[in-house]
């Protein structure tokens, strides 16, 4: 229930595994202080590519929170953290189930112009 450095040393051991052998990731983060701290352990199949400092626009997984807000998360009152994790996850669900609204969610113009 925490982003820290241990959250995202686990979040970087989860994707690893799941990296075809022989093959390398390149992960985009943002420059938040669990994703640049010299306590990360990144994986040697993994690279952090890291997006300049305040550019939520470059970022397309703020898209998607703003989608999830929009049409599953807003307008209601919820009556506890369990309750607030809940409603999340079956949001992300919800998301996930739909591929295409990801891509076109997360689809830049202008970063496939030339």
């Amino acid at each position: 229930p925490y982003c820290d450095t241990d959250a995202m040393n686990q979040h970087l051991l989860e994707i690893s595994q799941a990296v075809d052998e022989g093959a390398h990731a390149v992960l985009i983060v943002d420059q938040a202080g669990w994703h640049v701290t010299p306590k990360l352990k990144v994986p040697d199949n993994i690279t952090l590519l890291y997006l300049p400092p305040r550019s939520p626009e470059l970022n397309p997984v703020e898209s998607l929170w703003q989608f999830m807000r929009e049409n599953w998360l807003s307008n209601r009152i919820f009556k506890d953290y369990d309750d607030i994790v809940s409603h999340c996850c079956d949001a992300w669900n919800k998301l996930v189930a739909q591929p295409w609204k990801i891509m076109s969610i997360g689809m830049r113009d202008w970063a496939h112009r030339f």
